[in-house]
C-alpha cells in the first residue's frame, strides 16, 4: 500500500486506538505504550499489502492481537509481538520499509497519540465507545454541555489534520528557562516554594503561559513534551495557585520577572542612592544617641558591632510605615493557598551574560526579612552572605522560631530552661553558657515596646526628612519596572513595590553593603554568624 494510503487509515484510527488501550490497560501509561504498540505493527502491515479489503477489520485484528500479547506478557513496559507474526501472511518476504522519511512518520504518530487531555480522553471513550449522549457525558463529569461539543469539535479537527501537521516546538524546547531566583511576599504555608519549583517542568510550564493563557497541548508544544506530563504538573500549580484555570486555559499567577541589564542598573543606582543616605544618617544617630548602651537592649556578645547588624537592618525595615501610601492592601493582591500559605509568589530569569556594572550589588545567600509573631512577642531575622543559612522555609521554620519564642519566654518567667531545650539553642547560636552554667542570649533581645519604639522613631525621623528625596529617586525604576511586568500581575508588583525602602530586603542589603564600604560596619566573626541579625522583642 502507498504511504500516504497508510497514513491517512491510520490517522482515521489514532484516538479510536488509544480509547481501545485506556478501556484494557492497567494504567495509562500501559494505554499509552498499548496504543503505540498496536499502530506501529498496523502501519507496517498495512505498506507491506496492497489487498486490504477490510481496513477496519484489519485494524482491529491487530488490536486485538497486540492486545492478547500484552496480557501474556509478565512485563507491560514492552511488547515481544514480532512484525512478522501480523505481516506475514499478508505479505511474502519481510521488506525493508522503514527508511528516514517512515520513521519520522512513526515519531509523529507516538506524537500524536499522547496529544490528548485527560478530560478528552474521558469526553472521546464515553461518546465514540460507550454510546453515550453528549448531556449525559455533561452531566457524569460535571462540566457544561458547550464543553462536551467543544472537546468533540477540537477531536475531529485533530483528525482531520492528522499527522499533516507537525506540532511547532517554541523556543523553549530547545532553550528551556531556569529560574534564577523565587520567593514570596506574605506568610509561608505547609509546603515550600522548592516543592512545586524545583523541578524544569515546573518553572518551565509557568513562564510558558506567564503572559497569555494557554491551553495542555499548546502548553506541551511549547515545551517540546507530551501533554501527558503537563497536565499532571499543571494541575498541581493550579491547585496550589500558582496557576489559574479558566475555560480550559491556565495562565501563571506569579510575577515572573525578566529584568533587562538596563532596568537592574537603574534598580542598582536607586538602591546604592537611597541606602547610602538612609544608611550613613542612621548608623551616625545610633552611635551619638548612646541608645546602644540602654539596659533594655539585651545581648551576650557584648559587641556594639554585633548589636548594629541587627539594629540597621530591623530599623530599616519596620521604620517609615507611618509615611506610607498603602494604595493596594494585601488582600487584593495576595492568594490564600490550601496549605495555609497566605502570599504573593515571585520568580526572576536572568540571562546570565547581561553586561553590569562592575559594582554592581548582587544578592547572596539573601531570605528575609522575616518574623514570627506570638501572642505578645516576635522573633525577627534576616539571612544574608554573612550569617549561615538559618531560615526553613515553610511551616518547619514557623514552629522553629514558635520554639524560641516559647523557651526564652519559659526562661524569663522561670529562670531556667531545661538541659535538652539549652543544647538544642545553643546549637542553633541563640545561647551560650558561661563559666557558671547560666544559659546566655547570644541574639539581640529588645526588652520591652518602649526600647522598640524608641529605636524604630529614630529611623522614623531620617525617612521623613527623607520622604520627597526618595519619592524621586524611585520614581524611574517604579515605571520601569512596572511596564516590565505581566499586565495580569501588575497589580501585584504595585503593591511590593509600596514597600521599597521599607520591608524590602534589597533595601536592608544595600543599607548593610553601603556601611561596610564605608568602614563604620564591620564583618562580623566567624562564631557569630549563626546569632547575626536575629532579634527577639515586643511583638511587631
Amino acid at each position: 500500500m502507498q504511504k500516504q494510503n497508510a497514513e491517512k487509515i491510520i490517522t482515521e484510527y489514532l484516538k479510536p486506538i488509544f480509547g481501545f488501550a485506556l478501556k484494557r490497560a492497567k494504567t495509562e501509561q500501559d494505554a499509552e505504550d498499548l496504543s503505540q504498540e498496536i499502530v506501529l505493527r498496523a502501519y507496517r502491515a498495512l505498506l507491506a499489502k496492497d489487498d486490504i479489503a477490510d481496513a477496519n477489520k484489519f485494524i482491529w485484528a491487530v488490536a486485538h492481537n497486540t492486545l492478547a500479547n500484552y496480557y501474556r506478557s509478565a512485563g507491560k513496559n514492552a511488547f515481544s509481538i514480532s512484525v512478522d507474526e501480523i505481516a506475514e501472511t499478508l505479505a511474502g518476504e519481510e521488506t525493508n520499509f522503514f527508511e528516514d522519511d517512515e520513521k519520522e512518520t512513526l515519531r509523529r504518530l507516538q506524537r500524536e497519540i499522547a496529544y490528548l487531555s485527560g478530560t478528552q480522553r474521558q469526553i472521546i471513550i464515553a461518546y465514540y465507545f460507550e454510546n453515550k449522549k453528549q448531556a449525559e457525558i455533561s452531566r457524569e463529569l460535571g462540566i457544561p454541555l458547550g464543553t462536551v461539543k467543544w472537546h468533540l469539535f477540537e477531536a475531529k479537527k485533530d483528525l482531520k489534520r492528522g499527522m499533516d501537521t507537525m506540532r511547532k516546538a517554541s523556543e523553549l524546547k530547545f532553550n528551556p528557562i531556569k529560574f534564577n531566583s523565587y520567593g514570596l511576599c506574605g506568610s509561608v504555608g505547609e509546603k515550600n516554594l522548592d516543592n512545586f519549583l524545583r523541578s524544569s517542568l515546573a518553572q518551565n510550564i509557568l513562564y510558558s503561559v506567564k503572559n497569555t493563557p494557554k491551553t495542555i497541548n499548546e502548553i506541551a508544544d511549547d515545551l517540546g513534551v507530551s501533554p501527558v506530563y503537563v497536565e499532571s504538573e499543571a494541575s498541581h500549580l493550579e491547585k496550589y495557585g500558582l496557576l489559574t484555570l479558566e475555560k480550559e486555559k491556565y495562565l501563571s499567577n506569579m510575577v515572573i520577572a525578566e529584568p533587562t541589564s538596563e532596568l537592574l542598573t537603574i534598580r542598582d543606582a536607586m538602591y546604592k542612592k537611597a541606602a547610602g543616605l538612609f544608611a550613613h544618617e542612621l548608623y551616625d544617630k545610633l552611635a551619638a544617641s548612646g541608645i546602644l548602651d540602654d539596659e533594655r537592649i539585651i545581648c551576650a556578645q557584648n559587641d556594639k558591632n554585633f548589636l548594629l547588624w541587627a539594629l540597621i537592618p530591623l530599623i530599616a525595615s519596620l521604620s517609615g510605615e507611618k509615611f506610607m501610601k498603602e494604595e493596594i492592601k494585601f488582600e487584593e493582591v495576595a492568594t490564600l493557598r490550601p496549605d495555609g500559605g497566605h502570599n504573593i509568589c515571585v520568580a526572576t530569569v536572568t540571562n546570565q551574560d547581561m553586561l553590569l556594572p562592575e559594582d554592581y550589588i548582587y544578592m547572596k545567600n539573601w531570605f528575609g526579612p522575616c518574623w514570627s509573631n506570638n501572642t505578645d512577642t516576635a522573633l525577627w531575622r534576616v539571612d544574608s552572605e554573612w550569617s549561615e543559612s538559618r531560615v526553613i522555609r515553610d511551616r518547619r521554620g514557623f514552629d522553629e522560631t514558635e520554639r524560641v519564642i516559647m523557651l526564652y519566654k519559659c526562661e524569663k518567667e522561670d529562670g531556667a530552661i531545661n538541659r535538652g531545650d539549652a543544647a538544642w539553642l545553643a546549637e542553633r547560636g541563640y545561647i551560650k553558657t558561661d563559666e557558671n552554667g547560666k544559659f546566655l542570649w547570644q541574639i539581640v533581645i529588645l526588652a520591652n515596646k518602649e526600647i522598640q519604639q524608641k529605636l524604630i522613631a529614630i529611623g522614623d525621623e531620617i525617612k521623613e526628612k527623607l520622604d520627597s528625596e526618595f519619592a524621586k529617586i524611585k520614581k524611574t525604576y517604579i515605571d520601569a519596572e512596572l511596564a516590565a511586568t505581566q499586565a495580569h500581575m501588575r497589580k501585584a508588583q504595585e503593591y511590593t513595590l509600596q514597600y521599597l525602602f521599607s520591608s524590602d530586603g534589597w533595601f536592608l542589603l544595600h543599607c548593610l553593603k553601603a556601611l561596610l564600604a564605608s568602614g563604620k560596619l564591620q564583618a562580623p566573626k566567624e562564631d557569630q554568624r549563626k546569632a547575626l541579625t536575629t532579634v527577639i522583642m515586643p511583638k511587631i
